[in-house]
Formats: structure tokens, sequence, C-alpha cells
């Protein structure tokens, strides 16, 4: 069966969540950073994008596959050895999420399109997510997922050969993501996926080189440039794409300026997160 007939008609209803937003996911990611902590307390605004670590999925240890996700869920598609990968977003912020406020969060299906590749068949789906306190419009957000079918054990297409990223913009941000800060950002976004702290699965079933650096840590990466670098600058929107995966024990830089022009890369490899900024 194709990958399209597993999707046909496949159409989750929307699903509306509320959370009151706390300190301590911030300033525990802040000491994954070894940052001081940009929040302290009540009416502290959120960085942007770090509302990624609230409104979390919870699935009792029953619920998970062999992969470490949830085998079933609202919004994953009905694909037989489906394998996820998180491909990038667009994020615009009309107000800041502030600790205290009491959000509610809808998230829906905008698209599903299959396609056919180079990898083989795949079906991009793309979820659309809005942000409100007291019916305020605060975050509008999208994020473009990746889903295929590929059994355990079996080989990954290999990547194109691409040239190594070349640094540009007077603005760096470096990452060294090991074992342990891989686990740490894994448990703040209750991530269970093997991919990025279970070598032997990584490598042996779904065929990566290594442990894989989370999509959403390099996109939080991107967005520390503006944060120290300019921190007058308000981002108004964020839209990035992940172009290669990165992974444990390679040095990660980042690099961009004030023209809004991001971009981040593992030592001597091509890009794997690029990105744009617009300003308010």
């Amino acid at each position: 069966m194709a990958l399209a007939d597993h999707v046909q008609g496949w159409a989750p209803e929307p699903v509306e969540e509320t959370e009151r937003i706390g300190a301590w996911p911030a300033q525990s990611f802040a000491d994954v950073l070894d940052q001081p902590a940009p929040v302290d307390g009540d009416g502290s605004a959120l960085p942007p994008l770090w509302h990624r670590f609230h409104f979390l999925e919870r699935a009792a240890q029953r619920e998970l596959g062999e992969d470490g996700h949830v085998r079933e869920s609202h919004f994953l598609p009905p694909i037989p050895d489906r394998r996820r990968m998180f491909a990038g977003g667009r994020v615009r912020w009309h107000a800041p999420i502030r600790v205290g406020d009491e959000i509610v969060r809808r998230t829906e299906v905008a698209s599903v399109t299959p396609k056919s590749g180079r990898s083989g068949e795949m079906v991009f789906v793309t979820l659309r997510q809005e942000f409100r306190r007291g019916g305020e419009l605060l975050v509008a957000e999208e994020e473009d997922l990746v889903y295929r079918q590929q059994k355990p054990g079996e080989g990954r297409a290999a990547p194109s050969a691409a040239e190594p990223a070349v640094p540009q913009g007077p603005w760096r941000a470096e990452l060294a993501p090991d074992e342990v800060l891989l686990f740490r950002f894994s448990a703040l976004t209750y991530n269970a996926h093997r991919i990025h702290h279970d070598h032997p699965y990584v490598t042996q079933v779904e065929g990566f080189p290594g442990l894989v650096v989370h999509g959403p840590l390099l996109a939080l990466l991107l967005l520390e440039l503006p944060r120290r670098h300019a921190p007058d600058r308000e981002v108004a929107a964020f839209s990035y794409r992940l172009r290669s995966p990165a992974f444990a024990g390679t040095p990660i830089l980042a690099w961009g300026g004030p023209d809004g022009d991001l971009t981040a890369a593992a030592t001597g490899a091509p890009a794997s997160i690029t990105a744009t900024c617009e300003w308010r």
C-alpha cells in the first residue's frame, strides 16, 4: 500500500489545552546553555521559542513504541513502521508569553502532503498552533514534520554531497552537544525518542552514525544569536528549516547578524539549519 493511502481521509479534529506558565522550565534550559536565567518570577517574558518547554505530551510507559515515541496519538498519522523527522517551522509573536500566564493552546492539522523523493515515499504534515491569553493571540506557530516508513535495521539513503558551511556575519554562539546535554534536553521536553540517547538503537536500527541533536534545540540555538548579541531587538517572526542532521560529539557553531539571516552547522559540515528573523 502506498504511503498516501494510509493517510487518505485522515483529518484529526483540533485540540485545545490550557497550562499555567511556570518559571522552572526556562530556568532549567538556561542551565543547559550555561547562561543566566532569563526569567525570575511572574511577569517575566519567555525568550522567543522557549514556550516549547510547555504543553508537553505525556504518555504512560506502556503507550511507547520501540523507538521511544508514543505508538498512537491524536496528531500522529496512521503509518506502519513510522519514522518521524522534524523539518522546520514558522513562528510569529504578537506579544510575549509571560511566567504566570494561563495560556490556551489550540492545535490543528494545517496540511497533509504525500511526496516521493530520492529516499522514497514521505508524508509532510504541518501542524498549526495558536497560543492565547484571555482570548488575545500571543503566538502563532506552524511546525513541519516528515514521516516515512523504515523497518528496523534498514539503511538510510546516503546524504547528498554538500560543501561545508562558511560562517558569515558578526554574531556567534557555540554548542557542544554531548550525550549528557542531549539527555537533559530530552528530559526538559519529555522526549523519549531513542535517536537522542540510545547509541546502539540509533546506529543499528535507524541507521544514523551517532546520537542525533534535536531539531528544536538547533532552532533555539539560532535564536540565542539575537538574544545574546542584540537584546534590544525584538523578534517578530522566525522561519527555519532543518537541512541535515547534527550529531553528538561534534561542536556546533551558529552565526548571523542584524540582517536576520541565521545558520548553524557542525564543524566541517554543511548547514544543519538555516533561518530568517524579522524584527519588530
